[in-house]
C-alpha cells in the first residue's frame, strides 16, 4: 500500500545566527506534510535523532510541532518552520511523526534522513 503521508524537508543555515568560532551552527529546516490519503490524520507527537558531524545523537521526543496538533484533511498540506543548533558544521536529522486516523489508531510516518549543512561543506 502506498504511503498516504508524504513528508518534504528543505534546510537552510542562518549565518547570521550562527558562531562558528563558538562551535555554534544554526539552521532552519522547513516541513511539509502532505495528506494524499482519503481520510483526515491528525499529528500527535515527533520523535527526532540529530547526530552531529562528530557522531554525537541527541533525542528529541514532544507532542506535536511547533505547540500544535493539526489535524489534515484529505488532499491538504501543513507546514512549519522550526530550528537546531549543531555543534558541527554538518550533520543530519532523522526520526517519525506519530499520527492517529478518524478511527483513532495510532500509526508512525517515517521521515528519511535530511543533511544540515554549512554551504561549501559537503559536496
Amino acid at each position: 500500500m502506498e504511503q498516504p503521508i508524504i513528508v518534504k524537508v528543505d534546510t537552510e543555515y542562518l549565518r547570521q545566527e550562527s558562531e562558528p568560532e563558538n562551535s555554534r551552527f544554526v539552521f532552519a529546516y522547513q516541513i511539509t506534510i502532505h495528506n494524499r490519503g482519503n481520510e483526515p490524520t491528525q499529528l500527535l507527537s515527533r520523535h527526532w535523532v540529530v547526530t552531529d558531524g562528530n557522531e554525537g545523537k541527541k533525542v528529541y521526543r514532544g507532542m506535536g510541532v511547533v505547540g500544535e496538533q493539526p489535524l489534515i484533511p484529505p488532499g491538504q498540506s501543513y507546514q512549519y518552520t522550526s530550528g537546531i543548533v549543531l555543534d558541527t558544521p554538518v550533520g543530519t536529522m532523522q526520526g517519525h511523526y506519530s499520527m492517529r486516523d478518524p478511527e483513532g489508531r495510532s500509526y508512525d510516518v517515517p521521515i528519511e534522513p535530511f543533511l544540515l549543512s554549512t554551504p561549501n561543506t559537503v559536496n
